[in-house]
């Protein structure tokens, strides 16, 4: 019996269905129950009620569970009750917004897998990552706006402002950094993923204020990236480039004549700019005291960017993004909620002190295409503090 072209062409389609049907029912995993025997008892034996609820006693408890106090705990949920609200059903109860917002919160200060979270709370693993997630993007979604908004010029002012008076840097408008978070390597994603530190990642770049808070974030890139690469390809970054930040015009340094521009500290894996002070490179300063001493002042400006960073988190990329972003908003809120600039230890790091520092972390730097008047500006910080307006 000869077949024809279409009726060979349909005979392979069924038989690529058939095929595909066998291997999904194959992979399938039948339930043997809608709620697992250990989960029904959640009420009596999961942490949030054999623990939780007993916490508020013992605000250091609270605190040391949560990594917030009970005060912003309350402020948090009823912030995002409406939001973690779920419809009851006939078959089912649903979790109630402040057990939702204790599974998240206690994911996100410990960093403890899905799984290890669900035998504690008595919940099913994938309850777990819906929860997480979907409490994740309430955060984001309810409190992004109110704690990380578009600054406005004045803002800016403001933020150089506190540079000026906490860290005694003029002019500048925010510390810039990039951190890597170690992911789930994804499935056929090759080397785009794969870092330096020989890991899978994805990139935060954060721009942060003078006290502890971010002003933007970034995040998303592929770990094999440069911190400088993704700067350059980032909406700050580009908006810097073209100039519609909204940034001031540049001023006189204080009780100087010299103007020089509001610029961004960071550390040598951005390329130099006008608007981008980054540090000489160690090799210019083994014999130069002023150099040194300008690194000294941009470091004690910068590094507070690295206190802001949150620890590793291991999920896939899909998941991550949302995760990071919350975690950036979280910190906000919690800053804005106790609003004290404080000063970490070892901050107060001598100048021999640091000059050791620099000496024992000495490595090549990649300079990139600074131009003449990146390198200018810098000149300028340089000398204005150096001078007696500027040295403390």
């Amino acid at each position: 019996m000869e077949f024809s072209l279409l009726e060979m062409a349909a005979i392979a389609i069924a038989l690529d269905e058939e095929e595909a049907e066998a291997r999904t029912k194959k992979n399938q995993v039948k339930r043997k129950w809608s709620v697992h025997p250990l989960w029904r008892r959640r009420q009596f034996d999961g942490e949030f009620n054999t623990l939780c609820r007993y916490l508020p006693d013992n605000e250091d408890k609270v605190f040391g569970y949560f990594r917030i106090s009970k005060e912003n705990f309350d402020i948090l949920l009823n912030e995002l009750k409406p939001a973690l609200t779920r419809q009851q059903s006939r078959f089912k109860t649903p979790i109630e917004p402040k057990q939702r917002l204790a599974v998240c919160l206690r994911y996100l200060a410990t960093g403890d897998s899905y799984l290890t979270i669900s035998f504690s709370f008595r919940l099913g693993h994938t309850t777990v990552h819906q929860i997480v997630n979907s409490t994740c993007r309430a955060i984001v979604n309810v409190l992004m706006k109110k704690v990380m908004p578009q600054p406005s010029e004045d803002n800016w002012k403001l933020i150089a402002h506190d540079f000026e008076t906490l860290w005694k840097f003029p002019n500048c408008f925010g510390a810039l950094d990039g951190k890597h978070f170690v992911i789930e390597a994804p499935p056929n994603s090759g080397s785009i993923f794969y870092n330096y530190k020989n890991t899978f990642s994805i990139i935060l770049l954060a721009l942060v204020d003078a006290r502890y808070k971010f002003i933007t974030v970034n995040i998303g890139s592929y770990g094999r990236n440069s911190d400088g690469g993704v700067f350059a390809k980032s909406s700050l970054g580009q908006r810097l480039e073209n100039g519609t930040l909204s940034l001031p015009a540049g001023r006189q340094l204080p009780n100087s004549d010299i103007i020089a521009p509001f610029v961004i500290v960071a550390d040598e894996a951005f390329p130099l700019k006008t608007y981008i002070m980054r540090p000489y490179p160690g090799s210019q300063t083994i014999e130069d005291a002023a150099k040194t001493y300008f690194n000294y002042r941009l470091t004690l400006a910068r590094r507070l960017v690295e206190y802001c960073f949150l620890r590793r988190i291991e999920m896939a990329p899909k998941n991550v993004d949302n995760v990071i972003l919350a975690a950036c908003t979280l910190h906000n809120f919690l800053r804005n909620q106790n609003d004290v600039a404080f000063t970490p230890r070892n901050t107060e790091q001598s100048i021999s002190e640091f000059r050791q520092s620099m000496l024992d972390q000495l490595r090549p730097q990649h300079h990139g295409q600074s131009t003449n008047d990146a390198f200018a500006v810098r000149e300028k910080f340089k000398n204005y503090f150096l001078s007696p307006a500027g040295y403390f």
